[in-house]
């Protein structure tokens, strides 16, 4: 059942050095190219980075929170289209959160890395680099990245008492149960 799925999945960042199969990977990018998207515009583009280089220079393309790259296996870049969708953030996040949950149902671990908006430590923009690490033609937009790979070890899901319950409205905004 898909909330067993939720119930289980965490942000992992750190990984085996055991590559994830050709046939996983497979199955990951199935997922991303079945989400839905605005009016089927399809505005997003996938792009699969293995190679160790690569990944380490992904790891620095932005200030915090991308460094655990260099120590992942594989990273799938989430980039679209804006001139297909003006709700290009959208159909491109839900792409990332099928990929997480497609990691997660592998075995795998994943972690989303924030990149639409965000800077280099010397205070460049992450597209900008990402853009020409990458060869992005003119006017594609990465939203995120996502690291995935074999958990070097498990993490429990959240429980179910941290959610955030008093954050849930019925009718209209403020009234709770």
């Amino acid at each position: 059942m898909l909330i067993d799925l939720l119930r289980a999945r965490r942000s992992i960042r750190r990984f085996t050095k055991q590559p994830v199969e050709k046939e996983k990977l497979d199955l990951l990018l199935e997922a991303a190219l079945r989400s839905p998207s605005s009016k089927g515009n399809n505005p997003w583009e996938f792009i699969v980075v293995t190679e160790k280089e690569r990944l380490e220079k992904l790891a620095v393309a932005k200030a915090h929170g991308a460094t655990f790259l260099h120590g992942a296996p594989l990273a799938i870049v989430v980039c679209a289209d804006p001139a297909k969708s003006d709700v290009w953030v959208e159909d491109a996040a839900i792409a990332t959160t099928l990929i997480h949950l497609q990691a997660t149902d592998l075995g795998l671990g994943s972690c989303w890395v924030q990149i639409r908006l965000r800077q280099r430590e010397d205070l460049t923009s992450s597209q900008v680099y990402l853009a020409d690490l990458l060869g992005l033609p003119e006017g594609m937009m990465v939203l995120a990245i996502v690291g995935i790979g074999y958990p070097v070890e498990g993490k429990n899901g959240h429980p179910y008492s941290s959610l955030c319950f008093d954050q849930v409205s019925y009718e209209q905004f403020g009234q709770r149960r």
